[in-house]
This record gives structure tokens, C-alpha cells and sequence, in this order.
């Protein structure tokens, strides 16, 4: 849909998955799929070490906020606002204010997407940063955030590199 933006909305900390869960089922049951198209709760990857053991999570980018992808207007307005665990929306006063296409494509959401032409498993070489040259297979394909995992030989042993899309090309 053209006219849907991403907006961002302040929720009770520790209930952004609850908002969430609350939104897609109001939205499935006013049958709102036209107008409120997505609620997203970015996640990051972060290795935590825990008495010597490291510890692979994952953890809210922006606690207490959730990301909206919805056509603004009164009755979508109205449905997000009155949410339990909904606090506001991100703005001056009520207006909501939504997100710059550049803004959502630095957390890999939206933006424009890339037709890759290889698959988990294929050989690519990396053309260009400090590991061109780099031959290595691909072990995971993340197109969320447009990149991919290739495992590299360092010091004896296979090393995992997450790389760009546009920094590798199929061999």
C-alpha cells in the first residue's frame, strides 16, 4: 500500500510483545489487514558471557517501543492509542510522526529489497572490505537484514562473517 508508513508507538516497559499479540488480534478481528499491515518488535543478536560460558540471546532493539507499518487515519489512530500497554505514539503532541525509509533500512526493515542469486550452501567470494577476496561457503541467508553468513578458515578453524549482500558475488 503506497500511503502506509512506519510509525513508532511508547508502550509500559516489558509489554511490547503483549502490545503486539493485542494489536494483530484486534486488527484480525476488525479485519484491519488493509490498513494496519505489520507490528514489529526488533530483535538483535547478542552474545552475553556468563561465567565463563557464552550465551547466544536475543534482546529488544528498542525496549518499550513497537514499530507500526499502518495508513494513518482516524480509526487506525484510534484502535493503536486504545491498546492496553499503549502509551502514545512518537510525535509532537498526538500527531504521530512516521519513520524515513532510510531510518527503517538501517534496522533491515523495509526499504528496497535485493533479488539475490545464490543459496545457503553456495561458494561466494567477497568483493570488497577487509575480507576481499575471500573465498568462503554461504551457512545462512538473512534477507530481513540483507545479508549473509559465509564461514571463513581463520586460525585453523571456520569462523562465521556476516556480510552485505552487495559485498560478495556468487563464484
Amino acid at each position: 500500500m503506497a500511503d502506509a508508513k512506519w510509525y513508532v508507538v511508547h508502550t509500559y516497559s516489558g509489554y511490547e510483545n503483549k502490545v503486539k499479540a493485542d494489536l494483530e488480534k484486534t486488527i484480525e478481528n476488525r479485519k484491519l489487514q488493509d490498513t494496519i499491515l505489520e507490528v514489529a518488535v526488533p530483535l538483535h543478536d547478542v552474545v552475553e558471557i556468563k561465567n565463563g560460558e557464552k550465551k547466544a540471546s536475543q534482546k529488544k532493539m528498542f525496549p518499550s517501543y513497537v514499530l507500526i507499518n499502518m495508513v494513518m487515519n482516524d480509526d487506525t489512530w484510534y484502535v493503536v492509542r486504545n491498546t492496553r500497554g499503549v502509551t502514545g505514539f512518537v510525535g509532537p503532541g498526538s500527531k504521530p510522526v512516521p519513520l524515513e525509509p532510510e531510518e527503517m533500512a538501517h534496522m533491515g526493515i523495509g526499504g528496497e529489497s535485493i533479488q539475490i542469486e545464490f543459496e545457503v550452501g553456495d561458494t561466494v567470494i567477497v568483493t570488497t572490505g577487509v575480507w576481499e577476496g575471500t573465498v568462503g561457503p554461504i551457512r545462512e541467508i538473512n534477507e530481513g537484514k540483507q545479508s549473509v553468513t559465509i564461514a571463513v578458515e581463520m586460525f585453523g578453524r571456520e569462523t562465521p562473517v556476516e556480510l552485505s549482500f552487495t559485498e560478495v558475488r556468487k563464484m
